[in-house]
């Protein structure tokens, strides 16, 4: 490695005269070394200071600037060499030499800058103020030729769309159009595997999720799914469940869903629906999760109803009941419950006994927790939503009301809520039909422990009380709150913080009062 040092010190002085083929010959010793042992060469190279000299040849004149980005893209491999390439200046000439029509010239520099900014998001940053994302989209569109330099492009886009300021330069580019452009041609797994890389960080950018849909990539998708659904193959399994999530990520664009429903025409919307009942877990997922995310309008609600398509989530269920797959019931207990958020909807979900059936059964699935949370929040959204007689008499008749009871004291305030809003409706809309089974659940002990118990959020003692005062039209439920000294803890709440509580408290009291 002695030579190494005579090659420095030759080096720093050709650098300054520019003597161009003892220079050459430097540069090529250097690589050599460095091809040898990196990391050695590279802390000689620091020691040497040789670094300062190597901005000036970067300029667009040099003969070598090739050969000097390649060392320098080697060097930044090593942690220690970053910063001091930083500091001796060599990221803005690099970053000017991205405008040369040479691709050997282009390949090296882009692996320096990308080598030296590697897992810095600050230096990333700095890149992205610089405008180098304009300029890679446009490398990528005119050497999409050039292997080498595609893949270097598609590296520097998955590391700088990383970072949330990136998002708006690139929607502000073609990277749509190129990207798609690219994706139809691949064959190889991993190059489509790079460019999924990059469409997934893009693609949470409600903007960009629109270019992608316009430039063509749903096709692509569901093209890939159908390819790949029917096979065991590691890599096609992954590339089906990338593919797949995708399209689902594109849908949560309002935009880009409202494009792609088409008024539930669309030919994508129909596909996805017929992933529903196919055999692929995944596909299943990503259709039940697709359609949570149609539903996100009234109108697609209804229309997708209208349509059947609880029925399909329902056979979707049931095919997973007895040892299922809990993701994929989870998504579609999700889907329906977006479906029932608009009245009319709402009114026919819960009118449809099969449905509110197969709910109360779900709410009983002890060993699966969140498939048993869903099912009493669909059942509570049924009843909140429509606010229909006819859908608490369904739910009465399917034995629903002491889930909705056992509910309320769940772990989580938000489902707490939902159960106490909705039985509150149940007691003033429909209290004859329901005492009996709010009398045999334990309603007005549960209620009492919740106001009395220090912890309950302002929220819970709040229904609680409205809940208290809807009661008292029951003559069976009336003599249990009068057994149960309700006045005690009710007048001690007129002294909350919470102004609300302390006002509901008040004419909680009085009713009580009054009653008695």
């Amino acid at each position: 490695m002695d030579n190494l040092s005579d090659t420095l010190k030759k080096l720093k002085i050709t650098a300054v005269d520019k003597t161009e083929d003892s220079l050459e010959g430097c540069l090529d010793c250097l690589l050599q070394a460095l091809a040898q042992n990196n990391t050695e060469t590279s802390e000689k190279i620091q020691a040497s200071g040789i670094l300062q000299l190597f901005a000036s040849l970067l300029t667009p004149q040099s003969s070598c600037k090739a050969k000097v980005a390649n060392i320098i893209a080697e060097v930044a491999k090593n942690e220690f060499m970053r910063i001091p390439c930083v500091d001796a200046g060599l990221i803005s000439p690099l970053v000017q030499l991205l405008n040369s029509k040479d691709q050997e010239v282009l390949l090296q520099t882009g692996r320096a800058l990308g080598n030296i900014c590697y897992d810095s998001h600050s230096l990333q940053a700095q890149l992205i103020n610089m405008g180098v994302i304009p300029t890679l989209v446009k490398l990528l569109g005119i050497h999409c030729q050039n292997a080498a330099l595609t893949e270097m492009c598609l590296v520097a886009f998955g590391n700088l769309a990383e970072l949330e300021s990136s998002k708006e330069q690139f929607a502000s580019t073609n990277i749509a159009e190129e990207l798609v452009k690219l994706f139809k041609k691949q064959i190889e797994h991993d190059k489509r595997e790079m460019i999924f890389e990059v469409l997934a960080p893009l693609a949470e950018n409600d903007a960009i999720k629109l270019q992608l849909v316009e430039a063509g990539l749903v096709e692509c998708l569901l093209e890939i799914v159908q390819q790949k659904v029917d096979s065991d193959k590691e890599d096609d399994i992954t590339e089906l469940k990338t593919g797949s999530d995708l399209m689902v990520l594109l849908l949560l664009g309002d935009e880009s869903m409202q494009k792609l429903f088409e008024g539930g025409k669309g030919s994508v919307f129909q596909r996805v629906l017929s992933w529903i009942p196919s055999n692929n877990h995944q596909l299943q997922l990503a259709g039940a999760l697709a359609i949570a995310n149609f539903a996100r309008n009234d109108a697609n609600c209804i229309h997708m109803v209208d349509n059947g398509i609880v029925e399909k989530l329902m056979d979707l269920l049931d095919r997973h009941v007895e040892d299922g797959n809990v993701t994929v019931q989870h998504a579609a207990l999700s889907a329906l419950r977006n479906l029932a958020i608009p009245a009319e909807a709402a009114e026919q979900l819960g009118k449809n006994v099969k449905l509110v059936e197969r709910l109360v059964e779900w709410c009983e699935a002890k060993d699966h927790a969140g498939v048993m949370g869903e099912s009493n929040r669909l059942l509570s959204a049924l009843i909140r939503h429509s606010k229909s007689k006819d859908v608490i008499k369904t739910i009465v008749q399917s034995g629903g009301i002491k889930h909705l009871v056992t509910m309320a004291t769940s772990e989580h305030v938000i489902m707490q809520n939902e159960a106490l809003v909705a039985l509150a409706l149940i007691a003033a809309l429909e209290l004859g039909t329901a005492e009996k089974d709010l009398e045999s659940a334990k309603l007005v002990q549960i209620l009492h422990r919740l106001l009395a118990d220090e912890r309950s959020a302002p929220e819970i003692k709040y229904n609680s009380m409205v809940l208290i005062c809807a009661l008292m039209g029951s003559e069976c439920l009336h003599k249990e709150v009068q057994d149960l000294a309700f006045l005690d803890v009710v007048s001690k709440l007129r002294s909350h913080e919470n102004k609300s509580v302390a006002q509901q408290a008040s004419l909680t009291e009085q009713r009580l009062t009054v009653e008695s």
